[in-house]
């Protein structure tokens, strides 16, 4: 809409498009709710007051506010294309997300990056991007690219990449690694996210100084306190693994809420379509205490304001409208939900035509050598470090057991819950096999592997038998990537992943099943985690503690370097 109509339609000198008459307005500007009126021109909205229009919808004193924002998620953990995404959450209120696509860059690199902006375009949904700052996210691992800060100064030039992303790399801020401040220095005035768990004192004051500016990864309400008071914005998470919003809540006051965010990081498909999204979130929030109003902001104007986009986030003059109708304000009942002022969902019910999603063709990701795979371990004197999961964490000990042997080799012991484990690089055919042992996956027989494996997204497998092991790497391989439970060679349940081997092509709901289909084959094979595909999925990641595998071997994450698997 070109400047004069905006202000003539906003004058009411002519027509709006359409009138929401009898609105009770959650104004996040304000801080209150007021009677409204809302004119809606060209997609975006004009004001209220008195005013003529082509359609003119009665709300009855039903209540609007602006459509929901996740300040930080990875659209690759909901295992679908960006448009399935959409048609999960949209219904739900989410009209905007802030996306770090640093999975699929990973595997892909720019391509990755490239991927996620043309498979959002033109959705109900604004798809914002944050440029990967860590790709790889260490040295101790193989990813499929590396982005320099030449890379990222290339992915300016899209309207929708709006920053740095996460800067995982918090040691390599702190001790100047010139690779990692030159892509500081490449963001420039843009906001730069943080990824800091843990980080405190002088080491945090360096970080911050650095620019970062917001942090997601506080679990514990004094780190959260403390990273507010140094001018970070706190992005609390609620997602399907991690879980922080009961833990932080109690740091959000009228005082410092502007500073705080709603964010979900990591949402699966049963977690999307079980629980919904931000407006779960949002809904969670009111019912532990928090303010209804205060909460819609965090879920909406906050996060606007803290990434500088100045046309959503509120329902006021000259914004976008997305919006949304809700039957009642503490259930955060979504009835409708408008994007550019175009009803596109109601009642639950996305409302557009599903149609032709966009075919945006992605390169192989599976280089892997089959016939060269070996999971033979050599017995060592003394302990052997294990990696011990601990269910419902993504955080592991740093275990030290003796294993079951034979002829001087390691063999995996069912019976105490002993397994091998192995990653193997999947994206440049090097042959690279990390081994290990694992405890807590409680597998009696079979194997399970996956390509989705945090960050760098190599192939990790565990199993009770080395074939079996094998057996499923090669399921893995042949799908192009994806999830698979299989038991004596036949496989038993699998997900295939052929976008990048971390998403699928198929629609959620099918995805879902497959991804429940894959917990409850575990389960038959004796597994004891709830999710045992996600806890494999973060077994391969590095930058959380406290021992992990990968494909260049074990990392201890405190010491960041690897070791031996004897003492």
């Amino acid at each position: 809409m070109d400047l004069e109509t905006m202000i003539a339609a906003a004058r009411g000198d002519e027509p709006a498009d359409l009138l929401f008459k009898n609105a009770r307005l959650v104004n996040v500007f304000a801080g209150e709710i007021h009677a409204a009126d809302i004119a809606v021109h060209a997609g975006r909205v004009v004001g209220w007051g008195t005013y003529e229009a082509r359609k003119v919808i009665d709300l009855g004193g039903r209540f609007v506010c602006p459509g929901f924002m996740d300040a930080h998620v990875h659209l690759e953990s909901s295992m679908v294309q960006p448009a399935e995404f959409a048609r999960a959450v949209v219904p739900r209120g989410t009209t905007a997300v802030v996306c770090d696509p640093h999975e699929i860059a990973n595997v892909l690199g720019l391509d990755g990056v490239r991927y996620i902006l043309q498979a959002s375009e033109g959705l109900p949904l604004q798809v914002y991007v944050m440029a990967p700052s860590c790709v790889p996210a260490t040295h101790m691992e193989t990813a499929g690219a590396e982005l320099s800060a030449e890379d990222i100064e290339q992915l300016w030039s899209y309207e929708r990449v709006i920053g740095l992303g996460e800067m995982m790399n918090f040691p390599g801020v702190l001790f100047r690694v010139p690779p990692v401040l030159a892509k500081i220095r490449a963001a420039g005035t843009r906001p730069i996210d943080g990824h800091a768990p843990g980080l405190s004192g002088l080491d945090l004051n360096a970080y911050v100084a650095a620019g970062i500016r917001s942090d997601h990864e506080s679990t514990a309400l004094e780190e959260a306190r403390e990273k507010l008071r140094r001018g970070m914005h706190v992005m609390i998470r609620e997602g399907t693994t991690a879980r922080n919003l009961d833990s932080l809540l109690p740091l959000v006051t009228a005082a410092n809420a502007r500073f705080c965010h709603f964010c979900t990081d990591d949402r699966h498909p049963d977690t999307l379509l079980g629980e919904g999204h931000i407006d779960d979130v949002v809904r969670k929030a009111i019912a532990w205490g928090l303010d209804p109003v205060m909460a819609i902001q965090m879920a909406t104007i906050n996060t606007a304001e803290y990434f500088g986009l100045r046309e959503v986030g509120a329902v006021a003059p000259g914004y976008r409208a997305d919006l949304l109708v809700l039957d009642d304000l503490e259930g955060v009942a979504v009835a409708q939900v408008y994007a550019s002022g175009q009803l596109v969902a109601g009642d639950g019910h996305f409302l557009l035509e599903r149609g032709q999603l966009p075919h945006v063709p992605v390169q192989p990701s599976m280089q892997v050598s089959l016939s060269a795979l070996d999971f033979a371990m050599a017995a060592g004197e003394g302990l052997a470090r294990v990696i011990g999961i601990i269910p419902g964490q993504i955080v592991t000990e740093d275990l030290r057991l003796e294993p079951a042997t034979e002829d001087g080799r390691i063999v995996q012991d069912p019976q105490r819950d002993l397994l091998k484990i192995a990653v193997v690089e999947r994206h440049h055919g090097t042959g690279n096999v990390g081994l290990g042992l694992v405890k807590g996956m409680g597998l009696k027989q079979g194997a399970i592997a996956s390509s989705v494996a945090h960050d760098s997204h190599n192939i990790v497998v565990v199993g009770a038998t080395d074939q079996d092991m094998h057996a499923a790497v090669r399921a893995v391989v042949e799908m192009g990537g994806g999830q698979v439970v299989l038991s004596a060679g036949e496989v038993r349940a699998a997900c295939a992943l052929p976008i990048a081997g971390l998403m699928s092509d198929r629609p959620l709901e099918e995805v879902r099943d497959q991804v429940e289909g894959l917990a409850e084959a575990a389960h038959a094979l004796g597994c004891t985690l709830p999710d045992p595909l996600m806890a494999l999925s973060f077994l391969a990641l590095p930058v959380i503690p406290a021992l992990k595998l990968t494909d260049k071997g074990l990392v201890d994450v405190s010491a960041f370097g690897f070791v031996p698997l004897f003492e």
